[in-house]
């Protein structure tokens, strides 16, 4: 038995036809996204407009002296500039003092420089950027619904059989088979 996997612009539902016209976004920030960045898909020319709606934002830290963190504040750079009103922003910006960057390895705390362990049940199925391994790959296929369960809890999102990406990522193509045989 074949099976084939249909895929949908996440923003207009319309039908891809070939996956190369599709445009992976990853949205980092939205008043409405409440456990971090999340990706959708949707089609090439659905984006055409997206530069010319682009604005020109501005991104600040405010450092109280009360505060033990600094907040952090978006605006758009017209309203930013207007906040100068003796010299023009451009001005006293590049009249300002450099920020110091700091070494991210010595930035870091000692548990970041820890490597993650994928192949075990505590980690397994989280997204990361590296290699999936075949211990991994065999955690996923072994005990998916009990991932899934975790990633939920934690989140993050979960492994779907639906998804081509996490089928091949996992190796699941087994499992696909095995659950469509039972549904149908």
């Amino acid at each position: 038995m074949g099976q084939k996997i249909i895929r949908f612009s996440d923003l207009t539902g319309k039908h891809v036809e070939n996956d190369g016209d599709l445009v992976r976004i990853v949205v980092r920030q939205h008043p409405d996204l409440e456990d971090g960045p999340v990706e959708i898909e949707a089609l090439a020319d659905e984006l055409t407009s997206v530069e010319e709606l682009a604005l020109d934002l501005v991104t600040i830290e405010l450092h109280y002296p009360d505060a033990d963190e600094p907040e952090t504040v978006v605006l758009e750079a017209e309203a930013f500039n207007q906040l100068a009103s003796a010299t023009p922003m451009a001005e006293v910006l590049r009249g300002a003092q450099r920020v110091a960057r700091t070494v991210p390895s010595q930035a870091a705390p000692a548990s970041a420089k820890e490597r993650v362990n994928y192949a075990s049940l505590e980690h397994a199925g989280r997204p990361h950027k590296g290699r999936t391994t075949d211990a991994e790959k065999q955690l996923v296929q072994k005990h998916l619904d009990e991932i899934n369960e975790r990633l939920t809890a934690e989140g993050i999102r979960t492994i779907d059989l639906s998804n081509a990406e996490h089928v091949a990522r996992y190796g699941l193509e087994a499992l696909v088979q095995e659950r469509s045989a039972t549904l149908g």
